[in-house]
């Protein structure tokens, strides 16, 4: 066995052109990146792929009623087996899910061992689904050769009953009642327990478990590091069982694990535990009433052998398909460490395994780590920046999970299990679905309350990846648009709630931005994702363009209760919904697929044709969006000087929804410039321009050139200078859409404004919290509240817009304040507020907001949390409490927005 890192060069792998030192790799992290391209190397085949929670997922719903939910709740998870994946409290697994690492911890009073995450479901919590725990992503690699992570474990019993009361008597318009409110937390009486995981090499992982009493009086514990198989066995798809067996005579505590595909491999613990196995198998008889179990060991029995004393629950053999490695300290003292270490690889265990080797290699992948970043984020940057930014990358990395789900297989079940025959009923969950197969370590929004991809929260997330896995980021952007993933007819899948739904098109955006970041060197990704998307454009067009008219109707497009009512569900008879957040973004769609192109033509100018054909298509939806709708009904308002949706009744009488939420700035997002060069190297398309000049002058008014030392640059936008200083005039409204800590999603002047759709009433006010109705499960809002992702696109934009128009195009900085400022400054006033979320003010940093993160403690203040919005006000983190997706965007703008080539320096 050799700690040494891997050598720098990559076989087939060859610089881009221009002078590169390609004989010294920036750190031995990235030396490992380059041998690691393929998700398939051997450095990726351990990561933090378990699931932080697998219960209450669509993927393990076999009820007829189609409650997942209520299918699969919390309280069966101890004794019921997953079909699709598993989850842990800060785990590892291999690639494909087979074999997991995982630790639970018992403080001998909880009425069952923690070995996962809890939270509300979304009917219990009072704002939607609610993880009530604590924990944090601490750091890693990208080739997860280190990697740390932390949980807070109350010494007191932990309160799931008062947690599930309390916030069942609380209305949509109280705060969440939170773990910290049950005072289990007060005077620090919790443990800090924390793994760390580092790699002496890829099949060999040395694991440390530590927890640390930060409370007042001693107090017991019991930690459990846990190794099991999930469950292929029992479905009658594949009888062949793997084994665990505990080795007594070996030199140190080992569990053998052995396995048809994995081969063997080796589980050690140092010290002395006692050594507890039972079966993965579901404890029927107790969950269901049955007769008997398939076991006579089922997968509580651990559980309860710890928390109850009941030895018959454990096989005395200590054989079977889960095992654990028991350690009791009958009392830790205030202050104190304890320490457990444990070694996975293939190779026999040895009383010097855990020796001074074993620390050498953890003290090495850390330096290691401190080096990977030391080059990845920004030297200039504050302490304070540097942590945030480094906490995003670490948040982004662990919540890499593993994502099984073969719809056709979950739709029709397994020989022994099959599902109830009202699943495969027309208009059911993901019926139409059915070609959706995956098994690949996905990008997850967040580890608990999120565990399963959103097509646009996964490109979003791609962009910070691409500053420290770019290899990772394409192939998730890839992924999404493969055949398994990707429907014959061309969307692209939503969330394993509703595949079918409809995500706004961001992919090309982030592919474009990944392409950047990865230094414009691999022409073959954008070939690999431009060809799909081609037929992800054509749906949107052949499905959301109802009549041909350029004015598309998108549905939910990922931005949940922003309008009157749920644009997702059917309109009345003869309704039309026209939508301007789907028209615009159909029209930066067509300017992204453009700018791929372009990009693509200076290679092979036989692109050309698609060029043409995104510059006219984006021409005719301009076209249509600030003339007229299918029914010359403009979407622009020219007394409010804003674009609204327009609700078009079966007469053909318009009826616009004056709501000024982000659906009307989001026409900026229309904007990208044309480069000088185009008129040199594509002819063909220059030509094509000048046609359409003196031919269709009608059309060209989107188009405007300016001249650069470079040659004439072109600009495409979709709002022109005038309507652009009207909506920019509300958009930095600090009494409308500005607010410190970026730009809120609905106007903070809208007073409660009503319509009647088809003889429905319906409402819509500003709320910048948590959402005060239950549309979309109420768990998000965005009727007033900050969101990073659309931010930080029409920053994007408007520094494009910016660099076309230079200083002679100024706006008020703030509205009304009589600074005039440029749109690349209002571009980075955008940043700065998102920015500052994160930087503390007065020792508090705005996004943990009245939480208790806010608190004096540094061991609280150490650890921010990426929430999933911010209330509009005061900038406290709302939602999700660990959407390290699209808020992990933090670290992109901290950073250079064009780091160095992570492979060439």
């Amino acid at each position: 066995m050799s700690s040494a890192v891997p050598g720098a060069s990559a076989p087939g792998v060859t610089p881009p052109p221009g002078p590169q030192d390609t004989t010294a790799p920036r750190s031995a992290e990235h030396a490992r990146l380059a041998e690691s391209a393929d998700m398939a190397s051997p450095w990726r085949k351990w990561g933090p792929y378990l699931a932080g929670r697998q219960w209450g997922t669509v993927r393990e719903d076999y009820s007829e009623s189609g409650d997942a939910w209520a299918s699969f709740p919390f309280d069966h998870a101890v004794a019921r087996t997953y079909r699709w994946g598993e989850d842990g409290l800060g785990g590892i697994c291999d690639r494909y899910g087979f074999l997991n690492i995982g630790v639970a911890v018992w403080n001998g009073k909880d009425p069952v061992l923690k070995e996962r995450l809890f939270g509300l479901t979304n009917g219990e919590g009072n704002h939607g689904e609610d993880a009530k725990e604590h924990w944090w992503a601490v750091d890693g690699t990208p080739t997860h050769s280190w990697m740390q992570w932390l949980y807070r474990y109350p010494q007191a019993e932990y309160p799931y009953a008062q947690l599930r009361e309390e916030n069942a008597k609380r209305s949509r318009l109280e705060r969440e009642y939170e773990l910290s409110d049950t005072g289990v937390l007060d005077e620090d009486r919790f443990f800090d327990v924390q793994l760390t995981y580092a790699k002496a090499g890829p099949d060999d992982v040395c694991i440390t478990v530590t927890a640390t009493n930060h409370g007042p009086d001693p107090a017991p514990l019991h930690l459990l590091p846990q190794v099991w198989f999930r469950n292929t066995w029992s479905w009658g798809l594949d009888d062949r069982k793997p084994t665990l067996t505990y080795t007594p005579d070996a030199d140190v505590p080992t569990v053998v694990a052995e396995h048809g595909y994995l081969g063997r491999w080796v589980l050690a613990a140092d010290g002395g535990p006692e050594v507890l196995a039972c079966d993965n198998e579901t404890n029927a008889v107790a969950l269901f009433g049955a007769q008997s179990n398939s076991s006579e060991y089922p997968k509580d029995g651990i559980n309860r052998r710890v928390v109850h004393e009941d030895k018959s629950g454990v096989n005395p053999d200590v054989t079977g398909t889960k095992a654990a490695f028991w350690y009791q300290w009958d009392a830790v003292e205030p202050g104190e460490t304890v320490t457990v270490k444990l070694r996975l690889r293939q190779e026999d265990a040895d009383s010097q395994m855990f020796g001074a080797q074993f620390d050498e290699v953890l003290g090495l992948r850390k330096t290691e780590a401190d080096e990977f970043y030391a080059n990845v984020v920004h030297a200039d940057l504050s302490d304070d920046d540097r942590h945030v930014a480094r906490r995003a990358y670490a948040g982004l990395l662990w919540t890499k999970q593993l994502y099984r789900f073969d719809v056709a297989r979950w739709l029709d079940g397994d020989p022994d299990v099959p599902a109830p025959g009202a699943r495969r009923a027309k208009g059911r969950r993901n019926t139409s679905w059915r070609h959706l197969s995956l098994a690949d370590v996905i990008s997850m929004p967040d580890e608990w309350e999120y565990p399963w991809f959103a097509a646009w929260d996964t490109a979003f997330h791609t962009i910070p990846l691409a500053h420290v896995d770019p290899d990772f980021a394409k192939e998730q952007l890839v992924l999404m648009c493969r055949e398994w993933a990707m429907h014959p007819n061309g969307q692209l899948p939503a969330y394993e709630w509703a595949f079918g739904d409809v995500n706004p098109p961001v992919h090309a955006w982030a592919a474009w931005h990944v392409y950047r970041i990865d230094g414009y060197r691999d022409q073959q990704f954008l070939i690999r994702v431009f060809t799909k998307l081609l037929m992800n454009f054509s749906w949107w067009v052949n499905r959301k363009d109802a009549d041909g008219s350029n004015v598309f109707e998108g549905g939910f497009l990922g931005m949940d209760n922003i309008a009157l009512f749920d644009r997702s569900a059917p309109l009345p008879p003869g309704y039309r919904l026209e939508q301007s957040d789907a028209t615009s973004w159909m029209a930066f769609y067509c300017q992204q697929m453009l700018k791929i192109a372009l990009e693509l033509s200076r290679f092979d100018q036989a692109w050309d044709g698609t060029v043409t054909k995104f510059f006219e298509h984006f021409l005719a939806i301009a076209e249509a969006m600030n003339a007229f709708g299918s029914h010359e009904v403009s979407l622009w308002d020219e007394d409010d000087g804003f674009f609204y949706d327009v609700l078009v009744a079966p007469d053909g009488s318009p009826e616009p929804l004056r709501v000024r939420s982000m659906v009307g700035l989001l026409p900026i997002l229309g904007t990208t410039e044309i480069p000088a060069w185009v008129t040199e190297r594509l002819p063909d398309v220059a030509d094509r321009v000048r046609w359409l000049q003196k031919r269709r002058p009608e059309l060209m008014g989107p188009l405007t050139t300016r001249r650069a030392p470079e040659g004439r640059k072109m600009l495409l936008s979709l709002v022109d200078k005038k309507r652009l200083k009207r909506i920019l005039q509300r958009m930095f409204d600090e009494a409308e859409f500005l607010s410190p800590f970026g730009v809120r999603s609905l106007s903070k002047s809208t007073g409660q404004v009503f319509a009647n759709v088809g003889g429905r009433d319906v409402s819509i006010e500003y709320e910048p919290g948590e959402s005060r109705t239950g549309l979309f499960g109420g768990n998000s809002n965005w009727r007033g509240p900050v969101w990073f992702p659309v931010n930080v696109l029409l920053a994007d934009k408007l520094r494009t817009l910016g660099r076309h128009y230079g200083d002679s195009f100024t706006i008020e900085l703030p509205t009304g304040s009589g600074n005039h400022c440029t749109l690349v400054d209002a571009a980075d006033l955008i940043d700065n507020s998102l920015t500052a979320l994160f930087r503390p003010v007065d020792g508090k940093r705005p996004a943990d907001g009245d939480r208790i993160e806010s608190s004096d403690s540094p061991l609280w203040r150490e650890h921010p949390t990426f929430s999933e919005f911010f209330d509009g006000d005061t900038g406290e983190g709302l939602g999700a409490t660990h959407q390290t997706g699209w808020t992990a965007l933090v670290a992109h703008l901290l950073n250079p927005r064009l780091p160095p080539d992570p492979r060439w320096v």
